[in-house]
């Protein structure tokens, strides 16, 4: 039995998208044994009337609506700014079940719980920057090079 909540999800139909931004430096010492340059991921879903932006933090979920118009540029801004960026993807469509997810709350499973049930299995939010298919630059000199020619 689908649920109001889902219902009405369901029916809303498409207009939101939802992009994933990778980047952080090592603020916790156990950062440190992830990959540099993905240490930390967060999400920014657009819809018809903007932007709204879930971050985990260490020991709290920040949720921002923020004051830019809905046509801003925000995922050429977090490119800008050094973060790789990933999107557009579809949220997942709702899904019920009799048992909850067991996994911590993690920036990774945040933005896999965005991304719905088909999201790929991934640990790390570089693990979860490979699996959504991203290819890490691995020098900018040839990065400028391909993009010039």
């Amino acid at each position: 039995m689908t649920r109001l909540a889902h219902r009405r999800m369901a029916e809303s139909g498409p207009g939101q998208t939802v992009w994933i931004a990778f980047g952080g430096e090592a603020d916790q010492p156990w950062l440190r044994l992830l990959r540099r340059g993905f240490r930390h991921c967060f999400a920014a879903v657009a819809d018809e009337t903007g932007w709204t932006v879930l971050e985990p933090l260490s020991g709290r979920l920040l949720v921002a609506r923020l004051p830019v118009p809905a046509a801003f540029d925000l995922p050429g801004f977090y490119r800008r700014a050094g973060l790789a960026v990933l999107g557009p993807f579809e949220p997942g469509a709702p899904r019920g079940g009799w048992r909850p997810g067991l996994a911590p709350l993690t920036c990774v499973t945040l933005c896999r719980a965005l991304l719905g049930s088909d999201a790929p299995r991934a640990m790390t939010p570089y693990g979860l920057f490979r699996a959504l298919g991203g290819r890490p630059a691995r020098n900018r000199l040839w990065n400028r090079k391909k993009i010039l020619t």
